[in-house]
């Protein structure tokens, strides 16, 4: 069993090795994988943070869209080659244990458990205020005390509730099924995204984009307390560009690894830059960046501007149907993360059996539905949300670095995709999300190492002694 100065380490080659009932089936092709991307990137950031985007940084927000997608291309980048050499599930996670040692893994997979679980609860309390709003417009009023959770004066959300259940029911159900479900939930939200565009471009106004700079380029505190700037934009609209981390989790059951991964990791990626980019130059270009700042739904907001309400309703009916894709991915990419911890047995290995119909982890599934349920039917997530930010950024750095501490240890290795110049691009993913983490709120980075105070201690006393790689059960790795 090989060992780092952190750690055990995993082995790189281990997706023969695993028990027939631990192993997760090939379903999933490159259709399947881009889906996957857009449907995790495509979702809350485009329909609502192109508005917050626009009051940080005013036109600029397009180029805090080129910025953060840039970050998230070297990071694609690195993502793409690491997830085509260990094609097993687990994403970060596993890169790391199979890198730099268990210990670090533990931090990398605490994190992405964080950002799952923060983003899927969010999504399902947006979803939840969609569907409410759509009910009340059409004269239906349902009990308050059953749309909120008792930080609100109330008794749960129900709706999230139910969201949340209703997909984590749709992957126990089969993973392949779920994905095909999404590919028609995806093409759904771009063909709304079309139709914003070919409507707003054609009122596009140069002069609203000028000044084009208005707070400056770096982050910086405005007299009203808020930060703004092209990077303290970038920060926040970073948010709306991750997902594509999602594809790398669903590794092992994608039926060509190498081919597949690469395309639906960086295919997703570009196609989301390109589509954030346009809407974000349509919307501004139509309707100016201050008012469209104090939009909660710019983009309805726009059109609305624009005399178009059939076509506002339309936007707003999309963004209903598309919330529970966001939903579907990141629970996915939850429900993976927490099987490859249990499959390694840093969690109960009990929960890392597979379901002989279907091939998927049905107990973690069922276990992430109901904690994601309870996290979106009862607590208060406005203040804790950018979390998730904080462990993406985290995970995006363990990623790059292991790309380029392979790149100097084992060179020899055979790479189905290789990252172009993987020094100069590891450096940028990495010294981009430091940067990205500098920029969010101090009390934010401060419940975040709070969460991974919580996660070392619950390793020690747990993980560390049971884990595969400390009883020795680990073949040897690099």
């Amino acid at each position: 069993m090989a060992r780092g100065i952190l750690g055990p380490l995993k082995p790189l080659d281990t997706h023969s090795a695993h028990e027939p009932d631990r192993a997760l089936r090939k379903t999933l092709s490159w259709p399947h994988l881009i889906a996957l991307g857009i449907g995790a990137i495509v979702g809350t950031g485009i329909y609502t943070l192109t508005g917050v985007g626009a009051d940080r940084a005013g036109p600029a927000v397009v180029l805090s869209f080129a910025i953060a997608g840039a970050v998230c291309a070297f990071a694609a980048l690195a993502y793409a080659e690491m997830a085509t050499l260990i094609p097993t599930a687990g994403s970060a996670y596993t890169y790391t244990y199979s890198v730099i040692g268990e210990s670090i893994a533990w931090i990398v997979g605490w994190s992405l458990i964080l950002e799952y679980s923060l983003a899927c609860s969010t999504v399902a309390v947006g979803w939840s205020a969609y569907l409410v709003g759509w009910i009340e417009a059409a004269g239906i009023h349902l009990p308050p005390l059953l749309l909120s959770g008792p930080h609100a004066g109330g008794i749960i959300n129900l709706p999230a509730v139910l969201v949340a259940l209703a997909i984590a029911g749709m992957l126990i159900a089969g993973t392949r099924e779920s994905a095909t479900f999404n590919i028609i939930l995806v093409a759904i939200k771009l063909m709304a995204l079309a139709l914003f565009v070919a409507l707003a471009l054609p009122a596009f106004t140069g002069g609203n984009f000028e000044p084009f700079m208005p707070y400056g380029f770096g982050s910086t505190v405005s007299p009203d307390g808020v930060k703004r700037g092209v990077m303290a934009a970038a920060a926040i609209v970073f948010f709306a560009f991750y997902g594509f981390d999602a594809v790398a989790t669903s590794a092992e059951e994608a039926k060509n690894p190498g081919r597949d991964l690469t395309i639906g990791i960086i295919g997703s990626m570009a196609a989301c830059t390109f589509i954030y980019m346009l809407v974000a130059v349509s919307a501004i270009g139509a309707a100016g960046y201050i008012d469209l700042g104090k939009s909660a739904e710019p983009l309805a907001y726009v059109l609305r501007t624009l005399e178009h309400p059939a076509a506002a309703w339309a936007i707003g009916l999309a963004a209903l149907i598309a919330l529970p894709s966001v939903i579907l991915v990141m629970m996915y990419g939850q429900s993976r993360i927490f099987f490859v911890m249990a499959r390694d047995g840093l969690l109960p290995r009990g929960l890392s059996k597979v379901s002989e119909r279907t091939g998927s982890p049905v107990v973690i599934t069922a276990v992430t539905g109901v904690f994601v349920a309870v996290v979106a039917g009862f607590f208060r997530l406005d203040e804790i949300a950018e979390l998730a930010n904080a462990g993406t950024l985290l995970a995006f750095i363990a990623v790059a670095a292991c790309m380029m501490i392979l790149r100097k240890r084992a060179p020899e290795l055979k790479r189905v995709f290789r990252c172009p110049q993987p020094y100069i691009v590891g450096t940028l993913a990495i010294l981009g999300c430091l940067y990205l983490m500098s920029s969010l709120p101090l009390h934010t980075l401060t419940r975040f190492v709070g969460w991974n105070v919580v996660g070392i201690i619950l390793y020690l006393l747990y993980g560390r002694t049971r884990s595969l790689a400390s009883k020795g059960k680990a073949v040897t790795g690099i």
